[in-house]
């Protein structure tokens, strides 16, 4: 028997959903037909969805689901803030219900924390020409990347990704207060405040595009900009988790 199965590890897959009845069945299915390397919850956040998403929750049947409804949208910061509320698992990854991450790199995200190499991990995508949707995203997404790396001195690779996994307790105690994309942003800087610097394991990535849903704009990148400044000239007052 592999030595991962054996660690007692709960992890907690958060999914933040608004407005994705085509793709949210398919979202649940994958995610949860993984193999993962301990037990797992999957906790789902209806943002305020407007079309049939609710419909489509609530027909969904598996013991390791739990669906709590936000009635008003509130964006993706305020929906992980409720996710995370209500987590069981000791660890934590975030897996956005529109189908450009795929769940089957979840365990490799695990492998470092489960064999004590690593803390927080990232996922990092490669973005190949076959994966993403515009020019302007990948440059904006590497901008925003650099500006971190700049503002803190360290060298991550891909500030914006989805897949960010770390303890649960960690992530309560940056008391991250971004309601929209810019939690990003904010998750990053705080740690890297920290003197936290997350492990990275590439990732496969598969980008939609505005006709297909995407909801992330260039305002976001700017916001993130601002929050990766106002982290780095905060004042020290938390360094270590709670």
């Amino acid at each position: 028997m592999s030595a991962l199965v054996e660690i007692p590890v709960k992890l907690s897959i958060l999914m933040p959903v608004y407005n994705e009845e085509e793709r949210i069945a398919d979202a649940l299915k994958q995610a949860l037909a993984v193999e993962y390397p301990c037990e797992i919850e999957l906790v789902v956040v209806d943002d305020g969805s407007r079309d049939g998403t609710g419909e489509v929750l609530g027909r969904a049947d598996d013991a390791r689901l739990r669906v709590i409804t936000h009635q008003r949208n509130a964006g993706k910061g305020a929906a992980i803030r409720t996710a995370v509320a209500n987590a069981d698992g000791e660890y934590m990854v975030i897996l956005d219900a529109d189908l450009e991450y795929d769940p089957q790199d979840i365990p490799k995200l695990l492998a470092p924390v489960l064999d004590g190499r690593a803390t927080v991990v990232y996922g990092n995508r490669t973005f190949g020409s076959h994966s993403a949707y515009s020019f302007w995203y990948v440059m904006g997404n590497k901008g925003v990347t650099m500006a971190a790396n700049v503002l803190f001195n360290s060298y991550i690779g891909d500030l914006e990704t989805c897949f960010k996994l770390m303890p649960v307790e960690l992530y309560r105690s940056l008391d991250i207060r971004s309601r929209g994309f810019g939690m990003e942003a904010e998750v990053t800087g705080k740690l890297l405040r920290r003197r936290i610097r997350p492990y990275e394991v590439p990732i496969s990535y598969r980008a939609r595009g505005r006709e297909e849903g995407k909801k992330i704009t260039w305002r976001d990148g700017v916001e993130a900009l601002w929050i990766l400044g106002r982290e780095r000239t905060r004042r020290k007052r938390d360094a270590a988790p709670r």
